[in-house]
């Protein structure tokens, strides 16, 4: 059998791909390396963040599809996938965090309400620095992952694809039909999406001679408890973010959702590690600078995590995604970096990286995410 198009990785970016190619009649393969579902990679997990709140206004821009393409999922699913909490912004003046996300969100239109450090206090019990202030994305919240993930895969069989997991890609032949081969059978296609996660350096190198600067860190995710029952339930509190002008500066948290009376805050960024050793070495110096944040900025905290959980970024130089073709075989296309950021905008990706692969116009300017891009710029 030949197919109109294989993806090779089921998280979350190429699950999106492979069910937007079958819901346009494509018959699709997903080819995943590990058994499903599996907690091996960037996409596993019980939430994440979603908002319009983005310093880049094209992330905007996708975003305000994100949103409409996540409903017409859950109606077609019967699941819930979003959780409507809103998202908080907060950054201090050196860091122009909160000025380029007002810019972003006023291009399009997008309503927010900005906030000064003392209603920050007044309304969320938050201490931030005297030059503080924030943004509330009233439309932000959280998106169920695990429930996401299955929901796309699901749909993606109802609609006629075909899943292969627990196998590995061992090889790569290109051409008009590409075949890939793995322990257990050779496949072809017309068209072959590679959405490889943190997988994606090691595997583009050593078979698609395709080299592009990123690379794999460990994020350790803390959960905190709350000292007074219910003040940061989910419907009580917004997701958040917080930056300040110091470099590697950067907080995300989320409301008490997945435990209890726990709120989920981490450190935007970690150690380099090689994926397929993830949790080789623990990283204590993540948890202590989390913990100095709550300590600082959420009184209303205990300041020591109850429970601690890991999962891995691909981290581009600019932190924005591979969205592109092979340079040498367009029938290739490559979905990579998402810098751990990429989640809520799965819908959007995977139409992108669809309409890449049957050759159809797109609605966006994918500058930004080209793969000659780095040619120009400094590696990590």
């Amino acid at each position: 059998m030949t197919y109109d198009a294989i993806v090779v990785g089921a998280g979350v970016e190429g699950s999106a791909t492979a069910y937007y190619l079958a819901k346009n009649g494509q018959k699709t393969m997903l080819v995943e390396q590990f058994p499903l579902p599996h907690s091996r990679g960037s996409s596993h997990g019980q939430s994440r963040i979603t908002r319009k709140a983005y310093t880049d206004d094209f992330y905007v821009k996708m975003m305000l599809e994100a949103y409409p393409r996540w409903t017409e999922l859950e109606t077609e699913t019967g699941t819930s996938l979003f959780t409507q909490c809103g998202m908080l912004a907060m950054g201090t003046d050196g860091s122009n965090y909160i000025k380029e996300i007002r810019d972003a969100l006023d291009k399009y239109h997008v309503p927010y309400e900005a906030l000064s450090k003392e209603q920050l206090k007044t309304e969320y019990s938050i201490n931030l620095p005297p030059d503080a202030s924030g943004v509330l994305d009233p439309s932000g919240g959280i998106l169920r992952a695990d429930r996401a993930v299955r929901a796309l895969q699901n749909q993606f069989l109802k609609l006629g694809g075909y899943i292969r997991d627990a196998e590995t890609v061992t090889e790569i032949e290109p051409g008009a039909i590409v075949r890939i081969r793995t322990k257990k059978g050779t496949y072809e296609a017309r068209k072959l999406v590679l959405c490889l996660g943190s997988w994606a350096g090691s595997f583009l190198s050593k078979h698609l001679d395709v080299r592009f600067p990123f690379k794999t860190v460990k994020i350790t995710v803390c959960y905190f408890q709350e000292k007074n029952e219910g003040q940061y339930s989910v419907d009580r509190f917004p997701t958040f973010s917080f930056k300040r002008s110091v470099p590697y500066d950067m907080y995300y948290g989320l409301p008490a959702y997945e435990y209890p009376g726990l709120l989920k805050i981490f450190l935007h960024y970690g150690p380099e590690i090689n994926p397929d050793y993830r949790d080789e070495k623990p990283d204590s110096s993540a948890q202590e600078t989390s913990k100095k944040f709550v300590k600082s900025f959420f009184p209303e905290v205990k300041p020591n995590p109850v429970v601690t959980e890991t999962c891995i970024y691909t981290m581009t130089p600019d932190e924005h995604f591979v969205l592109d073709r092979h340079p040498k075989w367009d029938n290739i296309i490559i979905g990579a970096g998402f810098s751990g950021h990429g989640f809520k905008l799965a819908p959007v990706v995977g139409r992108i990286l669809g309409d890449l692969a049957m050759t159809n116009e797109n609605s966006y300017d994918l500058t930004p995410f080209r793969l000659d891009r780095f040619n120009r710029r400094s590696v990590l």
